[in-house]
């Protein structure tokens, strides 16, 4: 499979997809696991980007390939890949047919810090 037969689309979506822009507070710990208090006596906290893309990608398609895909696409470093199979949702119509929207494949892609995938 070539990179455009892996990669069908890229969803963005506020609850989607998690760019750079939005950011995750996590907690200091110490070696013991605790967390690290301020002078303040509260926790000291970091915040750091997540640089992950929603991707459609093809049902047969492994993590591997989607990899190579995005990062030949998209010229950019992919760190981690995350995938999970969507059911098709079924639709009821008046009549007494019934439907279903298509399975798919969705892939998490999470980006080296500092890259970012540009979509106009």
């Amino acid at each position: 499979m070539n990179s455009f037969e892996v990669i069908k689309t890229v969803r963005l979506t506020e609850k989607g997809t998690r760019q750079a822009s939005q950011v995750v507070r996590t907690f200091e710990r110490d070696r013991t696991g605790k967390p690290v208090l301020d002078d303040k006596g509260k926790p000291k906290s970091q915040e750091r980007p997540l640089n992950q893309y929603t991707v459609v990608a093809d049902r047969r398609a492994t993590k591997p390939q989607i990899r190579t895909a995005v990062e030949e696409l998209f010229k950019v470093k992919v760190t981690k890949v995350n995938t999970l199979n969507v059911r098709g949702k079924f639709r009821r119509q008046r009549t007494s047919q019934a439907g279903q929207t298509p399975d798919w494949k969705k892939a998490i892609v999470t980006l080296k810090k500092g890259d970012k995938i540009v979509l106009t």
